[in-house]
């Protein structure tokens, strides 16, 4: 909790502001990364989705279906580059366990993870992009691809877990508040975007638990996108390698439906997954937030 306070003090004391504010809704759904972009100053910004999954463990001849609710809501606190973001998952599992000939089953429900953190935005190559301007003698210069357009944004992330009660999604001896930690960043290729995520998850336990994420989403119109994502998991209780894909259609410039599906490669367990979601962005309250070039140059 000290690194955290310790973090948002940081972040509000930092002296320059710069707009990421879009004109359409800026959604982390339908993979499992975030980008380093924020929803934008007072934007509040709901995301959910709903789906279901299986695991079939060989090794343990145990089957599982398992029905989910993601969720997450962001809000744009008081700059354009701090983000507070609230997410998690609530799951109801059916197990089936082999017993002599016969088999039995065992249903049990709970969230399976809560989280909430605090996203900021200390580099966006953007910014110095507007600050330079468009070259003026050349339209063809301007939209060819240069090797500094992979040169991503970066935003950092400090947040925790939290569960509570007799949960079954609960290692032995969990506690009930775990530190969360993450860098992304973003490279925005004209219609294509790529983002990676490393993250450190309840580090302070007997079990924690390191990830990376690794998301390419092409926009293939104004209103339909793709996307394919790679994400490894080392821990002990359980490592993987999972593969996301999907799209998205932008039913309006505040409003994107999505589907997406999972599959990994291995059996203890097998997984697949599928899931449709939505997001939706009350922006009533947003202001654009003046860039004063002066005061930037000094």
């Amino acid at each position: 909790m000290r690194f955290c306070f310790s973090f948002l003090f940081l972040v509000l004391i930092s002296a320059y502001t710069y707009g990421q504010y879009t004109e359409t809704i800026n959604s982390n759904r339908p993979g499992a990364s975030f980008g380093a972009y924020s929803v934008g100053t007072n934007v509040i910004q709901a995301e959910a989705a709903i789906g279901f999954s299986n695991d079939t463990h060989d090794l343990l001849n145990t089957e599982k279906d398992l029905f989910f609710t993601d969720y997450a809501l962001r809000y744009g606190l008081l700059m354009e580059e701090l983000e507070l973001i609230l997410e998690g998952r609530f799951l109801s599992t059916t197990e089936t366990i082999p017993f002599g000939s016969n088999s039995f089953e065992t249903t049990y429900s709970n969230f399976e993870s809560n989280a909430f953190g605090v996203k900021y935005l200390f580099f966006d190559p953007n910014k110095k992009k507007q600050q330079e301007g468009p070259n003026v003698y050349s339209y063809h210069a301007n939209r060819k691809f240069q090797w500094k357009d992979l040169i991503p944004a970066v935003s950092v992330y400090a947040g925790a877990n939290f569960l509570f009660g007799d949960n079954p999604y609960m290692f032995m001896n969990e506690p009930t508040v775990s530190p969360r930690v993450a860098i992304s960043a973003q490279s925005n290729l004209d219609r294509t975007v790529l983002v990676v995520n490393i993250i450190g998850d309840k580090f302070t336990t007997d079990f924690p638990s390191y990830s990376g994420i690794f998301t390419i989403t092409h926009a293939l119109n104004k209103r339909f996108s793709v996307f394919g994502e790679y994400q490894t998991i080392i821990s002990d209780i359980y490592a993987d390698d999972l593969f996301r894909a999907g799209g998205a259609y932008l039913f309006s410039k505040d409003l994107q439906l999505d589907a997406f599906g999972l599959v990994n490669f291995k059996d203890t367990p097998s997984r697949w997954l599928f899931g449709m979601g939505l997001s939706y962005r009350f922006d009533m309250f947003h202001r654009d937030t003046m860039l004063d070039m002066e005061d930037d140059k000094l």
